[in-house]
């Protein structure tokens, strides 16, 4: 009777003990992580860390550029409407001024000061505002499309990468015949950690669309208010 409760418990401690080796001996660092993977996460875990990296680098840019943007425009309009007339203010602009607001009303009056004949001239103001406006969009909204990119697709990549991890689990637990923890986890861990990888470089790159889009209709309504009133006094 003695024989039979204590083997029980003589099991139980033996696969305690294996547990508690691997977790003392296993190292479940990032780089680790790295090193262990096959060839495909590898390759996914590259891709991903270097999605986000990108994507961080052009979330800074864009923060950097509608900051720079929105207070240029303030102080280029302020100016404006406190000249004594849009030619002389036109004359008195610097050459490299770097404001999409300053560059649109350069652009439309050079087309003033040249136009020969006064007919249709709202018409043709209005054309080239447009055109203006749409050209100093085109370069604020530069790079969105990576942004959306990774937003939509950063997740299923590295949901890919789960999937291959835990295939490969799988395969080492058939190749050795051995459903202990040692066996399993290394590749779990990879594969969660892909897919891990994959939200990083998503979130950051969805919420980071949303909010630059919403700027840039702002700034966009902004230009289209400022030409209409330019359009009037002309």
């Amino acid at each position: 009777m003695t024989h039979f409760s204590v083997k029980p418990f003589k099991m139980e401690a033996d696969i305690t003990s294996q547990a508690v080796g691997f977790a003392s001996s296993a190292d479940f660092s990032i780089v680790n992580l790295f090193l262990r993977a096959d060839i495909i996460v590898k390759s996914v875990i590259v891709i991903l860390i270097a999605a986000s990296i990108y994507s961080w680098a052009i979330i800074i840019d864009k923060y950097r550029l509608f900051k720079k943007i929105n207070k240029s425009s303030e102080e280029f309009e302020d100016k404006f409407w406190r000249s004594k007339s849009a030619e002389s203010f036109y004359n008195s602009l610097p050459a490299n001024i770097d404001d999409p607001m300053a560059n649109v009303f350069k652009g439309s009056m050079q087309a003033v000061i040249k136009s020969r004949s006064r007919s249709n001239l709202s018409e043709r103001l209005t054309n080239i505002l447009e055109v203006s406006i749409e050209k100093q969009m085109n370069i604020i909204d530069k790079n969105y499309t990576f942004l959306a990119t990774v937003g939509s697709t950063a997740p299923f990549i590295g949901l890919f990468g789960t999937v291959w991890g835990i295939m490969n689990s799988f395969q080492s637990i058939a190749i050795s015949r051995n459903t202990s923890l040692a066996i399993v986890a290394p590749g779990i861990a990879e594969a969660l950690f892909a897919t891990a990888l994959g939200l990083l470089a998503a979130i950051p790159a969805v919420v980071a669309f949303n909010k630059f889009s919403s700027d840039s209709r702002k700034y966009s309504q902004k230009l289209e208010s400022f030409s209409k009133k330019f359009i009037l006094i002309i």
